[in-house]
């Protein structure tokens, strides 16, 4: 019997095989956790239903995070189709590609606020949208990264982003947690996701990773994966408001050399 025997989870941002919310999907799944997917515009539909019925998956809706209609509608069938929900993943980020490159301070205003709002925001919304349909006991969970706390340069806007969706998970963590609600964040090492092929100079983090995190190794999303069933089962229930790393130690280090 698996860790999430019985349990449902409504994971958002899966987009392909490589994305971080597959791997997720993936590691819930095979603990027996039942499924909905929810993707971001026509365009990844196609890549999106595949994956969804390769686990058995017919719940596959689009949902545009940054209309508050859209979500709530989503809620609602979502809600109508499991009756209680007990897993909340959201794995969206989206930032414009001009902002992940040259330095933070040109930023734009506009693109400031759309990075805030689809990477941030969004969380916060579909938290509130969907605590009334999950269980006492249910686990929301959100996709960071360490350029939240240090700077990663061409990660600009996002490292703002990412900050501020760590702060948003403590305070969730705080508002939902008398409803017998958790939320957590994992900040994972560098993985060649879709996203990540948008930030400056993702190649070379990714190819130097491995040679100065203290694991000496590359993380995967099944690494995720692993973690993400940890913290939405009930081997992690008195954990809340917290920020797993999964990254082989990356963020222990005070300096690269040595």
């Amino acid at each position: 019997m698996g860790l999430l025997e019985g349990k449902t989870a409504l994971i958002f941002g899966v987009a392909n095989e490589r994305s971080i919310a597959w791997g997720i999907a993936q590691a819930l799944h095979a603990q027996g956790a039942r499924l909905g997917l929810s993707y971001a515009g026509e365009a990844l539909e196609k890549r999106v239903r595949p994956l969804a019925e390769s686990l058995g998956c017919d719940f596959v809706e689009p949902c545009d995070v940054t209309g508050d209609e859209q979500i709530a509608a989503l809620a609602e069938k979502a809600a109508q189709t499991f009756g209680q929900i007990d897993i909340l993943v959201h794995s969206i980020a989206f930032a414009r590609r001009e902002e992940l490159s040259g330095p933070f301070y040109q930023t734009s205003r506009e693109g400031f606020r759309l990075a805030m709002d689809v990477s941030v925001y969004s969380f916060v919304a579909l938290g509130r949208a969907l605590a009334p349909h999950m269980r006492p006991g249910g686990s929301m969970l959100c996709l960071t990264y360490y350029g939240s706390q240090k700077v990663v340069p061409g990660y600009n806007v996002m490292g703002v982003a990412k900050a501020a969706l760590e702060a948003a998970t403590r305070y969730l963590a705080h508002d939902f947690g008398p409803l017998g609600l958790r939320v957590n964040a994992i900040s994972a090492g560098p993985i060649r996701t879709l996203a990540a092929s948008g930030v400056g100079g993702f190649k070379t983090l990714y190819n130097q990773f491995a040679s100065l995190a203290p694991l000496r190794q590359n993380v995967t999303i099944e690494d995720v994966g692993g973690a993400a069933v940890f913290l939405c089962s009930d081997l992690s229930a008195r954990i809340t408001g917290e920020v797993l790393y999964v990254d082989s130690g990356y963020n222990i280090l005070g300096a690269l050399a040595g």
